[in-house]
């Protein structure tokens, strides 16, 4: 079980869509975000990709002095990187980290976007490339360990005596994320990656996701793991959690969202195309038409692109809704909100100390993990009237010691 958070390298805000409440990228807030996932017990972060976002390997590299054990999931682009250099940066900030490198490899769906970065190529071509671009990433640094060199020749990718002299500290390589939800990117992830990521759907279609990949996987006597991508909003109550909703889309207007869907409009993802169902396009705007299946809302996707959807709720809602995509066999849990630095405060506080005993113990955060206080120096909350330490809230023990006999299950 991996609970990661976000790094919001494309800006942050408190209102999608609108520059009211919003921040700027800057190294100092991203450090801020990235320290506080580090602290709060996040496995990792995710960092994202395009032309609308800082370099991920530039950031990624800039907040390793900062944090201690997180892990930064990072993406290599087939089409703008060579396969051989791309495991000479994977194995150098894997050793540099102290293993705290997870690849994320992206194909891309943007056409407009790729074209400005020199690729041309059409969708089934990008991922017949990947492909290569995986196999030859994989088996270069599976060979670093052995001093081996490797020569390939396929159908859009070649090397030939590709070596490398310093190989990863994991073995045989960095774990490979994924995540696709046309047949070629089914039969990608089947084949070749570690853990195949989905976005926000509802669950009985992410359900089939997961049936198809497994099945194709079987086909090459391979396991897959499995993981989901997803907003969080989750509050004290209920209401609390939907007036947050409505308050992040609350300064949209007409045209914004159209603007925004005709550009995603434009992609050739299929992920995409799916997530814009969701909401028809930008037409569905009530909770009542956004709320696509129990607390998942497609409100963030009307203007964003990618991950489009949240879970809405308080607490043991959003924990009850993960721990049915986890019961799909899902075990990767890629989250945000925003802001992204009270969020992720927020959703740790929250939801963690209901999580299922194991994982809290493995989160190792002092939000989380009942009786971990008192390997803290100073004291945990703010000592009452000058005088002695607060005690847990008998709601809290009560909640930590609900959750205790499902020690064996997942989120």
């Amino acid at each position: 079980m991996q609970v990661f958070w976000f790094i919001p390298t494309h800006g942050d805000s408190r209102y999608l869509g609108t520059a009211e409440g919003a921040r700027a990228v800057s190294l100092d807030y991203l450090k801020q975000i990235a320290q506080a996932a580090d602290n709060l017990g996040y496995e990792g972060v995710l960092l994202p990709t395009g032309r609308s976002c800082e370099d991920p390997w530039v950031v990624a590299a800039s907040l390793l002095p900062v944090t201690t054990r997180l892990k930064f999931l990072v993406a290599v682009r087939p089409g703008l990187h060579q396969p051989a250099l791309a495991a000479r940066m994977a194995a150098t900030f894997d050793r540099l980290s102290g293993g705290r490198l997870l690849i994320n490899l992206v194909t891309g769906g943007d056409q407009a976007e790729l074209e400005g970065d020199g690729v041309f190529q059409d969708h089934a071509t990008r991922y017949e490339q990947s492909a290569e671009f995986i196999r030859i990433w994989r088996s270069i640094l599976t060979h670093s360990h052995t001093g081996e060199s490797l020569d390939f020749e396929g159908k859009h990718l070649r090397v030939k005596g590709s070596r490398l002299l310093y190989p990863p500290l994991q073995k045989p390589h960095p774990p490979v994320y994924f995540g696709g939800s046309s047949a070629a990117a089914h039969a990608l992830a089947a084949e070749q990656v570690d853990t195949y990521l989905t976005w926000g759907e509802p669950p009985a279609e992410v359900a089939k996701k997961v049936a198809d990949v497994r099945e194709r996987a079987a086909q090459h006597n391979r396991t897959v793991k499995f993981g989901i991508r997803l907003h969080v909003i989750v509050r004290e109550t209920d209401d609390e959690a939907w007036r947050a909703a409505e308050s992040l889309i609350s300064r949209l207007d007409d045209d914004t969202v159209a603007r925004a869907q005709a550009a995603l409009a434009r992609m050739d993802s299929e992920g995409q195309r799916r997530m814009a169902a969701l909401h028809a396009g930008g037409r569905k705007r009530s909770r009542a038409e956004l709320e696509i299946s129990p607390n998942l809302w497609a409100g963030v996707g009307l203007v964003r692109g990618g991950a489009g959807t949240a879970l809405v709720g308080d607490a043991k809602t959003v924990a009850a809704r993960l721990q049915e995509y986890a019961d799909l066999g899902l075990d990767t849990f890629v989250l945000s909100g925003y802001p992204h630095l009270e969020e992720a405060y927020r959703f740790a506080e929250l939801v963690f100390p209901l999580l299922p005993r194991a994982l809290r113990d493995k989160l190792g955060s002092p939000l989380s993990t009942p009786g971990i206080q008192q390997h803290y120096s100073g004291p945990f909350g703010e000592v009452v009237a000058n005088d002695y330490l607060p005690r847990t809230p008998v709601s809290a023990a009560r909640q930590s010691q609900a959750v205790s006999v499902a020690e064996e299950s997942t989120v």
